[in-house]
């Protein structure tokens, strides 16, 4: 009797599993069939779930921590940060120096002829700063400084989380690659079966092109799931610094989600954030404006000193001459006028905008962690209902369907659609795991995700909440 044609229109990548004896018409071996069924998807009595923690534990290859190594060795905004550092500590230092003195040639009632005459010698002045302006000069710039250091531990954030985050991804890819695998060898051995099916004469021409078509569409699949696992792989490499790194496999295991209590969390954020921090350096950085510029009507001292050569005669038909003569002189400016009042009042606004500044990055964190959590919250539930619930009960009522059909109480076609279900359960799954690392990683990071961040130039006031560059995940499902 010819086989049911809806078995093999349904899901005939599968109908392997039907004829696994030479003798096609028998269509026995039930105990074989069943081992082989539960091979070829990777499942075990234990579950789903525990299987992939097996084998993430059993399996080799690069680390999320040799990778952050590898980061923190070749990433170059690292390096950029460090510069900015470096430039910072230098105009410290270059704000605590006095100026330079001056040297000149001083000359007076210098006439020529028989007669002579005229003073000539040299000078040498200095400017001396009163009122302390050179420490508050390079109080200025240490607060400066401090938003470098502020701005480099950021980076250093922003690396660490931005390889993360793609390490992630491309351990979701790897997996997803390892199911699209499985279920490409499937449907060849469903289109070798359905051909010698054909031959024998219990299948139709038909059925042998669905067979086609569907190996077709898992080996377009796996490609797709290729190319995914390749682009993934291209990010993490990039962030890493290393962008020539061949695709290696990733070591780690996706179930292992953190738990996160939201408040908890969000006050982390507003406590930690460098962004908070740099956003508190710019007010003590504002206040030591103020206090500079409160200092610079303090008059500065002028000293200027020399020698000259005075020729001058003693006697008007004498030889003698007046000989070598010194001056010195001192002065200061008198501030009458100027009293630098308009930099002082602009340094008091820009004290008052500093301080709201704070206050604003307090809630642009509190805005740009809302959807973050949420998406973490509804991730994480969906992860857990899949991993408790879904799957199991999944699998469970595959192997239910296969124990009849075994005993001759269900069609086989109901064991196919049990089978397709319990995979992309499985793809679901990992989309789902995936989406809850990324939310993780951004909200444990401080909400700082891009490691390829150019960090803020020294001198350059930066802003302290940058835009978030999550990178896009699909939603839990979408990706089948």
């Amino acid at each position: 009797m010819k086989p049911n044609r809806f078995a093999w229109f349904a899901f005939p990548m599968f109908c392997t599993f039907a004829l696994l004896t030479t003798n096609l018409a028998a269509q026995s071996a039930p105990s074989q069939q069943h081992q082989t069924l539960i091979a070829s998807l990777g499942l075990s009595q234990q579950g789903q779930h525990e299987d992939m923690q097996k084998a993430d534990n059993s399996s080799s290859g690069l680390t999320l921590e040799q990778l952050e190594q590898i980061a923190t060795a070749h990433n170059p905004t690292l390096a950029q940060a460090q510069a900015g550092i470096h430039a910072a500590q230098g105009r410290v230092h270059q704000a605590g120096l006095w100026p330079n003195p001056t040297i000149g040639y001083a000359g007076s009632e210098i006439r020529g002829g028989s007669f002579g005459g005229g003073e000539q010698g040299f000078f040498v002045q200095q400017q001396v700063l009163l009122g302390g302006k050179l420490r508050l000069s390079q109080n200025v710039f240490k607060q400066e400084q401090k938003q470098a250091e502020a701005e480099a531990d950021e980076q250093h954030l922003r690396v660490e989380n931005g390889v993360r985050i793609a390490f992630y991804q491309s351990l979701a890819a790897q997996q997803m690659v390892e199911l699209r695998q499985k279920l490409n060898d499937l449907a060849k051995d469903a289109l070798e079966t359905t051909q010698q099916l054909f031959n024998v004469g219990q299948a139709d021409q038909p059925d042998v092109l669905q067979a086609q078509v569907e190996a077709d569409e898992a080996q377009l699949a796996l490609v797709s799931a290729q190319q995914e696992q390749q682009r993934a792989w291209n990010v993490l490499a990039a962030v890493v610094g290393q962008p020539q790194m061949p695709l290696t496999a990733l070591q780690g295991n996706l179930e292992n989600v953190p738990t996160l209590d939201p408040q908890q969390t969000l006050e982390t954020i507003l406590r930690d954030s460098p962004a908070v921090k740099i956003a508190r350096l710019g007010v003590a950085r504002a206040e030591a404006e103020t206090a500079r510029a409160r200092r610079e009507p303090v008059p500065d001292l002028t000293l200027r000193a020399g020698y000259q050569q005075d020729r001058e005669l003693l006697e008007p038909t004498g030889t003698n001459r007046v000989g070598g003569i010194g001056f010195a002189e001192a002065g200061i400016n008198i501030p009458i006028f100027n009293r630098n009042q308009g930099n002082i009042a602009a340094a008091r606004a820009d004290v008052d905008h500093a301080q709201r500044e704070v206050e604003r990055v307090a809630l642009v964190l509190r805005q740009q962690a809302a959807p973050l959590l949420q998406s973490y919250a509804a991730s994480r539930a969906i992860a857990d209902r899949y991993r408790t619930q879904t799957l199991p009960s999944s699998q469970k009522a595959y192997e239910l369907y296969l124990t009849k059909y075994r005993q001759g109480g269900a069609a086989y076609p109901q064991v196919l659609i049990a089978q397709r279900t319990f995979f992309r359960l499985q793809a679901a799954y990992v989309n789902a795991l995936e989406n809850v690392w990324t939310n993780a990683s951004a909200l444990q990071g401080l909400l700082l995700t891009d490691g390829l961040d150019q960090p803020s130039a020294p001198g350059v006031i930066d802003q302290p909440v940058r835009e978030i560059n999550m990178p896009v995940t699909e939603t839990p499902g979408g990706r089948q």
